[in-house]
C-alpha cells in the first residue's frame, strides 16, 4: 500500500524549520532559553520529525498540551526536556515521573499533590507553575503570600519555573498585555525579595518575541506559530517585526478528473456553482476530511498550474472542483497547490484562513493525519 500514489500530501521542509529555530534563537540571544512548541502533532507538520530537526539544532526544551503527546516524543527518542502544558488527568500522574517529563502546574492543591506523588516514589521532579495574570483560563488566581507559603511547604518538587500566558500579545491597542506584565512581574518582585523566585521566568510566544516585546522574555520564550514559518498580523500602534521566518509547509493534492463543462451546469452538492459559459473543470482528491476547509466553498481559490484558480461549488468530504479553463495542460495525475506556491503564485494559511473566516492555526492544525507527510 505505501508505494501507491498519494491523493493529498504536504511537503514539510527540514531546512525551513531549522532556519525558523535559529532565527528565533539569534533574535533573542544566549540568554533567552527557546523552547519550541510542538504540540498538536507540532501544528500538524509531524511532531516526531520536527522534535529531530530543532534538536539537532540544539534545542534543549520541547513543549507540548498533553501528557499523551510528550510519552509519544519519549517513546520515539527525544532526549530533550519536555514540559507538558495544559494539564494532566489524575491517572496520568504517574507517566509524568515514568517518562521524566516536566508538568505545568495550574492550581497549588494540584501542587500539593504532586509534591506527596513525588514522596511516595523517593524522587524529586522539577515542576513550572502558572499563574492566570488575566487570560481566564488554566492557571492558579492566588495571592503572592499563598504562592510563596505553597511553595516553602514542597518537600520533595522542585518548582523550577514560573509562567503565565498573555491574551492579546497581537493587539497594540490594548492594556491587557501590560496589565498581565505587571501582574507577574509583582508576583516575582515578591518571590525574589522571599528568597524564592524560580530559576525559568516565561510569558511571550510568538508575537511578543517577534515584534521585539523584550521585557516579555525574561530568560525563556515559548514560540509555536514562528517555528513554522507563521507571524500572526498584529493591531494597533506595533513596533516593526524583527523576526523573519518562511512557511515550512506545502499542501498538494491530486487531480482524479478534468472535463469539460456546458454553460448553466450545476457543480457539487446543493448546486452551489452554475456555469455562467463552457469551463474545464477539475476534481481534486481533498476535502473537508483532510481538513481542507468546507468554507472555502466557491470562495476559496488553489494554484494549477502557477496559476491561482477558483474553487467551485461545495468542498465536499473527500472532493474539492475548481476551473482549470486556464490551465489547460493539466491532467488526471497532475498535482495542484492549495497551500504554498508554484510559479509566482502563493496562498499562506492566513490567505486560507481569512476567505475561510478562520486563523491560521486552525488551517494547519485542521490538516489531517489521512494527508501524507513527506519531509524535504
Amino acid at each position: 500500500m505505501s508505494s501507491l500514489p498519494s491523493r493529498s500530501w504536504v511537503e514539510i521542509s527540514r531546512r525551513s524549520i531549522a532556519a525558523n529555530f535559529r532565527a528565533v534563537r539569534d533574535l533573542v540571544g544566549p540568554r533567552v532559553e527557546v523552547m519550541p512548541v510542538v504540540k498538536a502533532d507540532a501544528y500538524r507538520h509531524g511532531a516526531v520529525e520536527v522534535s529531530r530537526i530543532l534538536l539537532s539544532q540544539g534545542a534543549r526544551w520541547l513543549a507540548v498540551s498533553s501528557v499523551e503527546e510528550a510519552i509519544a516524543l519519549r517513546e520515539a527518542g527525544a532526549a530533550a526536556r519536555i514540559l507538558v502544558m495544559a494539564g494532566c488527568l489524575p491517572p496520568e500522574r504517574q507517566a509524568l515521573l515514568d517518562y521524566d517529563l516536566t508538568p505545568v502546574i495550574h492550581s497549588l492543591d494540584e501542587l500539593r499533590v504532586f509534591d506527596q506523588l513525588a514522596a511516595s516514589r523517593s524522587v524529586s521532579p522539577a515542576c513550572h507553575l502558572k499563574i492566570d495574570t488575566g487570560l481566564g483560563r488554566l492557571g492558579t488566581l492566588a495571592g503572592a503570600d499563598e504562592i510563596l507559603a505553597a511553595i516553602r511547604s514542597l518537600g520533595n518538587v522542585r518548582l523550577e519555573g514560573l509562567m503565565t500566558h498573555l491574551a492579546t500579545s497581537a493587539d497594540y491597542s490594548s492594556g491587557q498585555t501590560e496589565a498581565q506584565m505587571a501582574a507577574f512581574d509583582a508576583l516575582c518582585a515578591h518571590l525574589r525579595h522571599a528568597g524564592f523566585l524560580p530559576p525559568l521566568l516565561h510569558v511571550a510566544a510568538t508575537i511578543p518575541v517577534a515584534y521585539g516585546r523584550r521585557q516579555a522574555w525574561y530568560n525563556m520564550v515559548r514560540p509555536g506559530h514562528a517555528i513554522y514559518g507563521y507571524v500572526s498580523p498584529v493591531r494597533g500602534p506595533a513596533p516593526p517585526r524583527l523576526l523573519d521566518v518562511k512557511p515550512a509547509l506545502s499542501w498538494k493534492a491530486a487531480i482524479l478528473e478534468v472535463k469539460d463543462v456546458p454553460e448553466g451546469a450545476l457543480i457539487g452538492y446543493g448546486g452551489m456553482f452554475r456555469a455562467p459559459r463552457p469551463l474545464r473543470i477539475g476534481i481534486l482528491a481533498v476535502g473537508y476530511a483532510d481538513g481542507f476547509p468546507h468554507r472555502l466553498s466557491n470562495k476559496g481559490k488553489v494554484i494549477a498550474d502557477g496559476r491561482l484558480v477558483p474553487i467551485l461549488g461545495a468542498v465536499s468530504m473527500d472532493l474539492a472542483t475548481v476551473d482549470l479553463t486556464a490551465a489547460p495542460s493539466l491532467r488526471p495525475g497532475d498535482s495542484v497547490t492549495l497551500l504554498g506556491a508554484e510559479g509566482h503564485a502563493s496562498i499562506g494559511a492566513q490567505q486560507i484562513a481569512r476567505a475561510a473566516g478562520t486563523i491560521s492555526y486552525s488551517v494547519l492544525c485542521g490538516i489531517s493525519p489521512r494527508v501524507k507527510r513527506l519531509y524535504v
